[in-house]
């Protein structure tokens, strides 16, 4: 795991600079790369063959190709030695079998490409830059192009080093983090700066610049297989899946939150490895401050833990670390996402970090399995409507609730389940920075075409549901804050659920499989029933959440809040917001009142903008 950092022309010491901002993705090792038309940094964290032959940038064995990658690709053994009769390897690292695989297969080469991944290929005869994703989009990539200029990084806070790339909030960004607390790819909250989509690529050549797709999406064939039979199968899979991402030169751990996904992933590790080590995060609070509910998950991690024998550590947030670690936090993720999960996150990444270099964790099993509620009352609504539109009126009549969900699938039905309400958010803005339709029309247009269309009624929804969360949440908010915050503390954050080969298996599971009106992740628990610990089938879907709504009516917390709500505090945002609702909010949460998302979403906006010197 690294950071990449580069842009189209020489500069030894701007290329420099860009390395020492993103340090912290690397600390093993930093390098670079100049000549007339490229400049490409690299900062090491060594995980796979550690001697000097890993460093990067690292060139083909011609000399024509020079690479500066990010990630790991689990495949790369597979795929040396399919090329090694044309390709005279030097290093045992997977970096080197990419720059084989593109030497042979051009982009092409990126497909059969099973990891995570971002980074940037020159190629010095046809004078050429590649820049590419992972499909799945788990490793960050930024870039900025303007006129035959291009600039390219890990993070955003590298890219701001450039003198001619502006830090105003783009519009439709804003709009777009005011709906759903994080911004959705390819936009960033910063006009011009762009997200590479996941499993594409950006080539440069000549001042100009194409973005293609090289992952392209296929239909899977639902499965005939019996539930038993294919629940097997995903057992086995995972487990797999689990082997593979194992593969390191240095310690390896889990963390672990008590949920179902993660302790698959722990039974996966336990049958590879004699020694496994587990990490989990708890909130230190006050009495009677509901520690059955805040730490539950803290609690079965433990249990769990001892049930594989596992070596278990544990750490705890303190309130008196809640404002300096979400400030941390927030810097090291570039961009504003509303999350108060950030502060245990960060702060379980510098624990585990102090053990060992590579964490594994269950991210993704929720969206390929059909964990989250909304997808049950997704499923709920669906059935609701197939009723005739007549007697849904009658009902909708005799009880206003029951019309919540005879909401039409496609945009409709993920606005209300994704969007901060209208009523919640008009208030809180200044005439003129209100834009109703914009994040609609960004979600529709990018995920829901066929419904603008007017395309026959969506059938099997919650499987276009889940995909989207994948595509859009998943990315750009869930593995955006893992990938981050383990990299803040020089850590490998691995997602063995989201391999590939698993992705494609979850396409072919029919929807009664993942979820019903009363159950979720139905295949995924029988698959594992009998494996893992049996109170964990019985749990409750609580999600991975912190206790912010009672952290912001710590006196020290409130204190900082309303310092940071103001129209004073930064210029950029000043004439954005309606200050006098902010803080009407804020002093009516402090009561006992609850107002945490838009607050929250507020104070980070707020604390991102001033940190990074926003101009507007």
């Amino acid at each position: 795991m690294c950071s990449i950092n580069g842009f189209t022309w020489r500069d030894d010491a701007l290329i420099r600079r860009m390395n020492t901002v993103t340090a912290h993705r690397g600390p093993d090792g930093t390098g670079v790369f100049c000549n007339g038309s490229v400049s490409l940094g690299h900062n090491r964290l060594a995980i796979i063959d550690l001697s000097p032959a890993g460093a990067q940038p690292m060139f083909s064995s011609d000399g024509r190709y020079a690479i500066v990658f990010n990630g790991e690709i689990y495949n790369y053994r597979e795929l040396r030695e399919e090329l090694r009769g044309g390709y005279r390897f030097r290093s045992s690292t997977d970096t080197e079998v990419i720059l084989a695989a593109y030497a042979k297969w051009g982009t092409g080469a990126f497909a059969r490409l099973n990891g995570m991944f971002a980074l940037a290929l020159w190629d010095a005869k046809e004078q050429k830059l590649v820049l590419a994703r992972d499909p799945v989009g788990i490793k960050p990539l930024y870039y900025f192009a303007s006129g035959e200029r291009l600039v390219f990084a890990s993070e955003v806070k590298a890219m701001f080093l450039h003198a001619d790339i502006p830090r105003q909030i783009d519009p439709l960004a804003f709009a777009l983090y005011l709906r759903v607390n994080y911004v959705p790819a390819p936009l960033t909250l910063c006009a011009g700066i762009k997200k590479l989509l996941p499993g594409h690529l950006l080539c440069w050549r000549a001042g100009a610049f194409s973005l293609t797709p090289f992952a392209g999406e296929q239909k899977a064939a639902r499965s005939r297989l019996p539930r038993r039979a294919l629940a097997e199968e995903l057992r086995v899979r995972v487990r797999a899946s689990v082997k593979q991402q194992l593969v390191s030169d240095r310690p390896v751990g889990l963390y672990l939150s008590g949920g179902i996904d993660s302790s698959a992933v722990l039974e996966g590790m336990a049958r590879a490895s004699k020694k496994v080590e587990t990490f989990s995060v708890g909130f230190a609070l006050r009495e009677g401050e509901q520690e059955e509910k805040f730490n539950a998950d803290f609690l079965l991690a433990r249990e769990t833990a001892k049930f594989f024998g596992a070596k278990h550590h544990e750490v705890l947030v303190s309130p008196e670390e809640i404002v300096p670690l979400l400030g941390e936090a927030l810097y090291h993720l570039d961009e504003p996402v509303a999350n108060p999960t950030v502060i245990p996150m960060l702060k379980l990444s510098r624990f585990a970090k102090e053990r060992v270099a590579v964490a594994l964790e269950g991210s993704g099993g929720d969206e390929l399995f059909g964990g989250y509620e909304r997808y049950r009352f997704s499923l709920i609504s669906s059935q609701y409507r197939r009723l005739p539109a007549s007697i849904r009126g009658c009902i909708n009549l005799v009880f206003p609730e029951a019309g919540k969900l005879d909401t039409a699938p496609g945009i409709e039905r993920f606005m209300r389940f994704h969007f901060l309400k209208d009523e919640v958010l008009r208030p809180l803005l200044r005439e003129g920075t209100y834009h109703p339709r914009s994040a609609r029309t960004f979600f529709a247009e990018r995920f829901f075409p066929s419904a603008e269309r007017k395309v026959p009624v969506f059938e099997d929804f919650e499987r276009d549901f889940m995909k989207v969360d994948r595509q859009s949440w998943l990315p750009d908010d869930s593995l955006l804050r893992t990938d981050k915050l383990a990299m803040a503390a020089g850590l490998e954050a691995r997602v063995p659920l989201l391999d590939l080969p698993l992705i494609a298996l979850a396409e072919t599971i029919p929807l009664r499989y993942t979820v019903s009106p009363f159950r979720t992740k139905i295949l995924l628990k029988e698959a594992f029933r009998g494996f893992i610990p049996a109170q964990l089938l019985r749990q409750p879907k609580r999600g991975w959440f912190s206790p912010g709504a009672k952290w912001l009516r710590y006196p020290a917390v409130a204190a900082f809040a309303k310092e940071v709500l103001s129209p004073t505090y930064c210029g950029a945002t000043k004439g954005l917001f309606n200050w006098d609702e902010v803080r009407r909010r804020l002093e009516a949460h402090i009561a006992g009142g609850y107002h945490l998302t838009e607050l929250w979403a507020i104070l980070t906006l707020q604390l991102w903008a001033r940190r990074f010197r926003v101009t507007g």
